[in-house]
Parts: C-alpha cells; sequence; structure tokens
C-alpha cells in the first residue's frame, strides 16, 4: 500500500511543479479602461473610439510584449459614460477602484473634465483622443494627455477662416451649452470679432433639444452670412435641414463634431457647402493613415473621426510602460511628458499641460456628399 501512496505524492508533486512553472509563464494582464458614450446620439463615436483602441490592443498583443521581466497581455474594460458628467465620474471611480493600468477616454469635455479629477486623485494616466475643450489641461493634472489640438487652437482657426476665407461679415451662433460646444463657439467668436466679422445673434440650446423651429426663425429674421454651429453632429443637421427647408442660403460652419459620416448621412443633400474643421490632418495625409485606414475598415467599417487617435493613445501608453519597464502608473506616469513616439497621426510630443505640441487643423467642405478638405493650418 505503501507504492501506491508514495507514487500519488510524486505525480501530486509533477503536478504542482507544473501549475507552478505554468503560472510563472502566464501573462501579466494589463486592463486598459477606455470610455464613450456606447449608446444615444453619439454611439457612433464612442464605437469608432473603442474599436481604435481594440486595435492597438490586437497589435500590442500580437508582439507578446515584455514589461518587467514579464510577458505582458493588454484587456480592453469599456464602459458606456452615455456622454453624461455624472455618468462618466462614476465611470473613473469604477476604474480607479478596480485599479486598471491607464485609461483612454473621454470622449466628450463635459465627461472628460469630471472624470479627470477622479484619474488624478488616484494618480491613474488618462489619455483623451478627442476631448478638445481648453479646461481639460488647463486644470493642470499631470495625468491628463490629449491627442490633438484644443479649442483655443480651433476656434481661432474657424473664427479667422469664416471673415478671412468665407467672405462671412454677418455671423449668427448657436451653441449648445455643453463644455465642448459653449467653449468652442466662444472662442470662435473672439477669433471672427478679431478678423472683422460682427456677430448679429446668439443663440442656445441642449444636447438634447429636438425641436429647432424657434432658433430657425430667429437665424432667418436677421438673415446672416453665416451660421456656426458649436456642438455635435446628431443636432447640427437638423438645423441645416430646416435652414435649407426655410429657403436660407446662409454658410453652415462648424468644428469636429460636426464633421461625421453620420452628419452627412442625417443632413442629406442640406449637407452639400458644409464647412468643418477637423484637428490635425486629414487621414489619408497622416504619417501611417492609409495603412491604419486599410486594418481598421477591414474589421470595423469606415473610420468614423477619432479612430486613429484612439489607436495612437494605446500606443502612447505602452510607449511608456516600456521605457518604464513597468505598467504600473506610479512608475510609468513620469515617463509620459518625454513622449517621442512616431504615431499614426503625428509625431506625439507633449507639452509642459499635457497638449500635443503640433496643433494642426484641417478645413473641410462637403461636396458631392463628401467631406473634401480645404486646407490645413499649422
Amino acid at each position: 500500500m505503501a507504492v501506491p501512496r508514495l507514487a500519488s505524492v510524486i505525480a501530486s508533486a509533477v503536478l504542482g511543479l507544473a501549475f507552478s512553472a505554468q503560472a510563472a509563464d502566464a501573462p501579466l494582464l494589463v486592463r486598459i479602461g477606455h470610455s464613450a458614450p456606447l449608446t444615444g446620439p453619439l454611439a457612433h463615436l464612442g464605437k469608432d473610439n473603442e474599436n481604435g483602441v481594440r486595435l492597438a490592443i490586437d497589435e500590442l498583443n500580437q508582439r507578446k510584449l515584455v514589461i518587467g521581466g514579464k510577458p505582458v497581455r493588454f484587456l480592453l474594460w469599456s464602459e458606456d459614460d452615455m456622454a453624461d458628467p455624472a455618468t462618466a465620474a462614476a465611470v473613473a471611480q469604477k476604474f480607479v477602484d478596480a485599479k486598471v493600468n491607464g485609461v483612454i477616454g473621454h470622449l466628450n469635455a463635459g465627461t472628460t473634465i469630471p472624470a479627470a479629477r477622479i484619474y488624478s486623485r488616484a494618480g491613474l494616466a488618462q489619455i483623451s483622443p478627442s476631448a478638445t475643450t481648453v479646461k481639460y489641461t488647463a486644470q493642470g493634472y499631470n495625468t491628463a494627455f490629449r491627442l490633438m489640438a484644443n479649442d483655443a487652437r480651433q476656434g481661432r482657426v474657424l473664427g479667422e477662416y469664416a471673415v478671412t476665407k468665407l467672405g462671412a461679415r454677418t455671423i449668427a451662433v448657436i451653441d449648445d451649452r455643453t463644455p465642448y460646444g459653449e467653449g468652442l463657439a466662444d472662442e470662435f467668436e473672439k477669433a471672427a470679432k478679431a478678423a472683422g466679422g460682427r456677430i448679429i445673434r446668439r443663440e442656445y440650446i441642449t444636447d438634447q433639444t429636438t425641436d429647432f423651429t424657434a432658433i430657425i426663425n430667429s437665424i432667418k429674421a436677421v438673415k446672416p452670412d453665416l451660421l456656426f454651429y458649436g456642438g455635435a453632429d446628431a443636432q447640427a443637421a437638423p438645423i441645416v435641414r430646416q435652414l435649407r427647408n426655410q429657403g436660407l442660403d446662409t454658410l453652415f460652419l462648424g468644428g469636429d463634431g460636426i464633421h461625421s459620416a453620420a452628419f452627412l448621412k442625417l443632413a442629406t443633400d442640406a449637407a452639400e457647402g458644409t464647412v468643418a474643421s477637423l484637428p490635425g490632418v486629414p487621414l489619408a495625409r497622416m504619417p501611417g493613415g492609409k495603412a491604419f485606414e486599410r486594418k481598421f475598415t477591414a474589421k470595423y467599417g469606415a473610420v468614423q473621426r477619432y479612430a486613429p487617435y484612439c489607436y495612437d493613445a494605446m500606443m502612447v501608453l505602452a510607449d511608456a510602460m516600456q521605457r518604464a519597464d513597468s505598467v504600473e502608473p506610479a512608475k510609468y506616469l513620469p515617463m509620459l511628458p518625454s513622449t517621442d513616439y512616431a504615431g499614426v497621426t503625428a509625431k506625439v510630443r507633449f507639452d509642459e499641460r499635457g497638449d500635443l505640441r503640433s496643433g494642426a487643423v484641417t478645413l473641410y467642405t462637403v461636396k458631392d456628399g463628401q467631406w473634401r478638405p480645404l486646407e490645413t493650418v499649422w
């Protein structure tokens, strides 16, 4: 009876050693939080962002990186913040409590600002691929970074372009009262006035408004040369449709919030002639834009807007981890300010606030149902 028992002990020991060896070889799981509106009128942008991160994570895992002497495997944890500040704050706290290794997001200015405070208190690195509000990085958090030009830059370019290139002298402005929409409209108004334009009407809606009759009647009464809208595509499209239905040929101008395939689909023929900006250069002219587009569309369909920036954000996080030889935020966070990464979108370098050093803005117009680049301003 002793022999079988001895055999059993030996077998257990062998299994234990095998399990230990397997555990030692198991990859270190690195959880990356991502948050954006995944439901509601901005879901097309949120899913685009999510897929940009996912594509980067898939490629990083294929590289079989070793950090801190261990093989690592990146995992995406994506949460719906519904473009709502309170929900975004709850999501941010969830990420912090779960000790994710880094965060990419949020999409909107209004969600990014409250979330940034929570990440900062926890010392958790956050890279926003799309929140352009000046306030985000102006809060002074050393955890906050972004990958595109902010609204001070974008608004200035739009205001000057409206007057000097589009010839607008009388201008009406509408914004949706979100931090993004109102902030961009304020910067636009300031620049347009400085360039010699005159703001003859300033109107407000909310990002939940669905009836634009009163606003359109107000604009029709003053007949401006140009109408600027600070807000997103879901509301810009019905506004421009109603403008055209009322027989107004007023130029329609907006920021990156309206530059999307969804705007073209929702606005239909009324989109023709619309002008909008987008931080950065056109996808086809990005350093890695063409290759990225081929890979992305093969997996997820057409690029909506910010997916390349999300891809770069994930790659920048991974680059900082590799340089620090650690996936712990406290150890790799100090490496982010010295980032010098050749990304899909641009050469990524941050200034002292965490903003991108090279802030190009490109103007586009809708022609034959497609966004066509007009001019890039550096």
